[in-house]
């Protein structure tokens, strides 16, 4: 059965897609079977793998209707055999205001994935960068929750938002915990993120990962090319990041 991992954080521009799109295929690169699932209507992780021709149907739809089977579609197999991803596109946006009056709107789908989560050894969920209903319904699908942040003292309310938000939700989904923190978009160059990455360390302790994603234009490029870091010419540096995240994911179980 499937590890299903909500990627989060209430807070926008903090590398949530690209996380989950190089987390994603780093635990192909680990003999991981994957299923990346875009629940934002910007559809950025679609995008990310070149797929955003390829969303006649998306999540929306799945949503929507309980006899819609999850539009799921495979990543180029020569570049990353293992991963398929279920697509979205900004209709999504107002799916969401129409699930406002269907019954078990918050686990339409947890009980989508329900039905193919035997599939595959990891399940990774891209989230909106709000508390809607469709992060919602991401969160009571995961099991565990990785968080993306920002180095800035801005940022932290953010994670106190989403921490609070958690509690909450396992009112639905009493299993939910955080996998981990992680720091992302690093720049240890500057003194304010030192001191924050520090901060984070004495303040979350164990639960913020070892492994640091630093600052690396190659990251933007390779999302912006339709493809992972592990595909991008220049990105072995950032490519070394993710596989030792994934590695880490894989550990913590």
């Amino acid at each position: 059965m499937a590890r299903i991992i909500a990627v989060a954080n209430q807070k926008g521009g903090v590398g949530k897609t690209t996380t989950t799109a190089n987390l994603g295929a780093s635990l192909t690169l680990l003999d991981r079977r994957v299923l990346l699932i875009d629940m934002d209507p910007q559809g950025n992780l679609t995008a990310a793998f070149g797929l955003e021709k390829q969303t006649e149907r998306t999540i929306a739809d799945a949503l929507l209707d309980r006899q819609c089977p999850l539009p799921i579609v495979a990543v180029n197999l020569q570049t990353h055999a293992g991963l398929d991803l279920v697509p979205s596109a900004i209709p999504l946006a107002g799916a969401e205001a129409a699930l406002m009056n269907k019954l078990g709107r918050e686990l339409r789908l947890r009980d989508q994935l329900a039905t193919v989560e035997e599939a595959y050894d990891f399940v990774l969920i891209d989230t909106p960068p709000a508390l809607g209903l469709l992060t919602i319904n991401a969160l009571v699908a995961a099991g565990a929750v990785v968080v993306p942040t920002e180095a800035r003292f801005f940022s932290l309310q953010g994670l106190q938002m989403l921490q609070e938000s958690i509690e909450e939700i396992t009112y639905l989904n009493p299993r939910l915990r955080i996998l981990g923190i992680l720091l992302s978009k690093l720049d240890r160059r500057l003194r304010e993120e030192r001191a924050v990455a520090e901060y984070l360390r004495d303040r979350w302790g164990e639960l913020v990962f070892r492994t640091e994603i630093g600052t690396n234009s190659k990251i933007l490029e390779a999302g912006s090319a339709g493809t992972s870091v592990f595909r991008y010419t220049g990105a072995e540096r950032a490519a070394e990041m993710y596989l030792a995240l994934a590695r880490e994911v894989v550990e913590r179980g």
